[in-house]
């Protein structure tokens, strides 16, 4: 089994395959030893039987995943990286990689097919341009998940894992929270990356709800409120609501008057609650 923490090991394999580092698909290698098994325990208490990683890298991640759980499947975009992971995942049976994008994928399709009658879960270092999307897309989707354990840039574990209602909370930490509850594990430092990248990172752990914390009739038209009630976070909430739905302020305002808030309340102030109030309130 090679050593996928040390360095030398990591520049004699990739230099055989001929790989070349990806700025574009945000590619930083791990080589901290502890925190792949870390991550692995993380994901192993909510769920023992498939993960799904997203973005296989050298596969660090993926061999600790492999030693916990019956079946793994992998997406690893990067084609320059599929002779690298045959060598370094031979050692294991239950590896299935997946040479597609995990976005353009229909991912309750392959559960059903590739992972009928198990508890499954997501455990992956995403890259930092698509963590968002990819946490919305694993939420949106209604997958039959578990939970989905992380490592993503420390700002974004900040925003995400923020108490909705504060001042650092935004429309993702309200649509992640409305979808399952969160936190922050454990932080994980820049040098602990090949190439090293300009920021730390943290792991984060979102645990699916059962149902969601509050009821709305059509939780499109409920996000749509959400994210206009944050698009401009300098203005009153009456104000960004107006402007991102095009409704007359004055309708907004009487929404917000009937659902008990003051007018120049700002969207950081309202919890999931409030939203479902203001939301109940408002015709659009």
């Amino acid at each position: 089994m090679y050593n996928l923490s040390d360095m030398a090991t990591i520049r004699e394999l990739l230099s055989k395959n001929g790989f070349r580092f990806s700025k574009s698909l945000g590619q930083n290698f791990l080589i901290n030893p502890s925190v792949c098994p870390r991550m692995a325990d993380a994901a192993f208490e909510t769920c023992k039987g498939g993960v799904i990683e997203i973005g296989a890298g050298i596969g660090v991640l993926t061999c600790e995943l492999a030693k916990r759980f019956f079946k793994v499947l992998s997406f690893e975009i990067d084609k320059t990286l599929l002779p690298v992971l045959s060598e370094t995942l031979s050692d294991f049976g239950n590896i299935e990689i997946i040479n597609e994008d995990v976005l353009k994928t229909d991912l309750n399709e392959l559960i059903n097919s590739k992972m009928a009658g198990m508890d499954v879960c997501v455990c992956a270092n995403l890259p930092y341009y698509i963590t968002s999307p990819v946490i919305m897309c694993l939420l949106e989707s209604r997958l039959p998940l578990k939970s989905i354990t992380v490592m993503v840039q420390k700002e974004a574990a900040d925003r995400l894992c923020a108490d909705v209602g504060s001042r650092n909370a935004g429309a993702v930490t309200a649509a992640v929270n409305y979808y399952a509850t969160v936190e922050k594990l454990f932080p994980v430092s820049k040098g602990s990356f090949v190439p090293s990248p300009k920021v730390d990172s943290s792991v984060i752990r979102l645990v699916i709800r059962d149902k969601p914390p509050v009821c709305v009739d059509d939780e499109t038209k409920f996000f749509r409120l959400v994210r206009a009630a944050f698009g401009q976070r300098r203005k009153t909430a009456a104000n960004s609501i107006s402007a991102g739905l095009s409704i007359p302020k004055n309708e907004v305002e009487k929404a917000l008057s009937a659902a008990g808030f003051d007018l120049n309340i700002r969207a950081e102030s309202f919890t999931l609650e409030d939203f479902s109030a203001l939301y109940n309130n408002l015709n659009f």
